[in-house]
C-alpha cells in the first residue's frame, strides 16, 4: 500500500505551525515535511498550513528549474502534479529535517535547488 502523501501526524505539525505563524510569532521551524516528483525535478519543503485554509502550505518550493523560492502552494495542486512518466508526487519516507526552514532556503539558493544533504 502507498504511503499517504502527508499523514495526519504531519499535518497536524503542519497545522500547529501555521497557528505559530498566524499568531504573529516570528518562526523559523524544521520542514516537516519533504515531497517530490521521482520522475521529475520538484521538490517541496513544508514547513507549515494555513489555519484558515488548510489547503495552502509554506515551504521552500523547487519546481526543478533552479530558481527554488519560499512561498505557499496548494496541496490540491500537488497532488496533481505528475512528472514526465505520470508518476505522482510522493513524500520521502526516509527524511527528517536537521536544520530549520532559513538553512534549506540559504543552501538551494546557493546551488539552485534543494539540497538535503
Amino acid at each position: 500500500m502507498a504511503a499517504a502523501l502527508v499523514t495526519d501526524e504531519l499535518y497536524a505539525r503542519l497545522l500547529a505551525n501555521g497557528a505559530r505563524s498566524a499568531a504573529g510569532e516570528d518562526i523559523d521551524p524544521r520542514p516537516v515535511v519533504k515531497l517530490f516528483t521521482p520522475d521529475a525535478g520538484a521538490t517541496w519543503l513544508l514547513t507549515e498550513a494555513d489555519p484558515e485554509d488548510p489547503d495552502r502550505l509554506f515551504g521552500l518550493c523547487d519546481l526543478g528549474v533552479g530558481e527554488p523560492e519560499l512561498g505557499y502552494v496548494s496541496l490540491a495542486e500537488i497532488r496533481s502534479v505528475r512528472g514526465r512518466l505520470r508518476l505522482s508526487v510522493e513524500r520521502d519516507l526516509h527524511f527528517k529535517a536537521e536544520h530549520p526552514l532559513s538553512w534549506y532556503a540559504r543552501r538551494a539558493r546557493q546551488s539552485g535547488r534543494i539540497v538535503t544533504d
